[in-house]
């Protein structure tokens, strides 16, 4: 009676779980961690930018007018001001003297004046105006390069980071599969690498889009953004395949994932709940490298024509036309697409080395 009597005031064992302190999880530490890195959190705030303004391009509040002529052929920058015209040059340059009366040799010459000054006038009310610079200039066609710029983050961004993501969640969920379980599973997966990486890289791309686009599936896939995105994606997976089997090879006989298993969690959350947080900074580091990789890719496709469509712009598209108008002295379509994809290229690359320090188990 005395044992029961001195239960009474003891609080239930919940309350007591309750009360104990309980340990931040893997991605609150991670987030911790990338917090006190200053050029992390600069570089987390740069590619945001580039997300909104992905976002607001892909919602048509920029850059939809990116088609119209609102400038003059080869418009510069404001920094360079504006650049006579041919007429202008011959005007400036004409030799002056005494203008000679046409009206003593044609006496319908004050008619022929005033025909062209109607004609002037009825040509400027029907065309309009175009500005002679614009603030980063426009191309051949008078096209605003800056709006072409912004158009071309949302195509290129979307398909570097898409193609990536599919290439990663490919080689990621591959490379589990075969790191985890071994065996027949491991072997398998392991012919099916072999027969990818055989075929040189940019040639397997070359076969795909080819099919991709005028071959016989171009019927159901067409000649869209998304046709690119899983051409880049269905060849880039091997070589996250390779690190990510190797790391869970190497983690499947941990003791952390003996005392998962011992407690009875699946296969599933030992390969997705325990391991993968441990391998995610590797993923990272891949992920980060094939954004970039497969923004370079598209420019390549898109300088052979077998990438993005001919009615939209990227900025591969853009570098490609800014080839021609190099050698004419237009260098303003190349300086704007190169800073774009430069800043966006560096400050992902910077976020993803800031995540991988923060998520990375041996720096806790």
């Amino acid at each position: 009676m005395s044992a029961v009597t001195s239960l009474e005031g003891t609080p239930p064992v919940a309350a007591v779980l309750t009360a104990l302190p309980h340990s931040p999880s893997v991605w609150a530490q991670a987030w911790t961690r990338l917090r006190r890195d200053q050029l992390g959190m600069v570089a987390l705030w740069v590619v945001l930018a580039f997300a909104v303004l992905v976002l607001l391009a892909q919602l048509q509040i920029v850059g939809a007018d990116w088609q119209r002529e609102v400038g003059t052929p080869f418009a510069p920058p404001h920094v360079i001001g504006r650049i006579a015209d041919s007429a202008e040059r011959a005007s400036t340059s004409a030799p002056s003297g005494p203008l000679v009366d046409l009206s003593d040799v044609d006496p319908l010459a004050p008619r022929y004046q005033e025909w062209a000054e109607r004609t002037a006038k009825v040509k400027t009310a029907a065309v309009t105006v175009k500005s002679p610079t614009l603030s980063f200039g426009a191309d051949r066609m008078g096209r605003d390069v800056l709006s072409k710029a912004i158009k071309g983050a949302q195509i290129s961004i979307l398909v570097g980071v898409a193609a990536a993501f599919l290439a990663t969640l490919i080689g990621t969920v591959l490379g589990a599969l075969a790191g985890f379980f071994g065996g027949r599973t491991d072997d398998l997966l392991e012919w099916v690498y072999n027969v990818f990486t055989s075929i040189p890289y940019i040639l397997l791309i070359f076969a795909l889009a080819a099919l991709f686009k005028s071959g016989p599936l171009a019927t159901y896939f067409g000649n869209g953004v998304w046709t690119v995105v899983i051409i880049l994606g269905v060849v880039g997976w091997t070589g996250i395949y390779r690190l990510v089997r190797a790391e869970y090879i190497k983690h499947r006989n941990r003791e952390y994932v003996r005392a998962a298993e011992a407690i009875g969690a699946s296969a599933l959350s030992r390969m997705f709940g325990h391991i993968l947080p441990n391998v995610s900074h590797v993923v990272l580091v891949q992920l980060s490298l094939h954004v970039v990789a497969f923004i370079k890719t598209e420019v390549i496709l898109s300088f052979l024509g077998l990438g993005v469509p001919l009615d939209m712009v990227s900025w591969g598209t853009m570098l490609s036309e800014a080839q021609t108008e190099l050698v004419q002295g237009k260098w303003w379509q190349l300086a704007t697409a190169t800073l774009f994809m430069a800043t966006f290229v560096t400050a992902f690359a910077l976020l993803t080395d800031a995540l991988r320090d923060a998520m990375d188990p041996k720096l806790r």
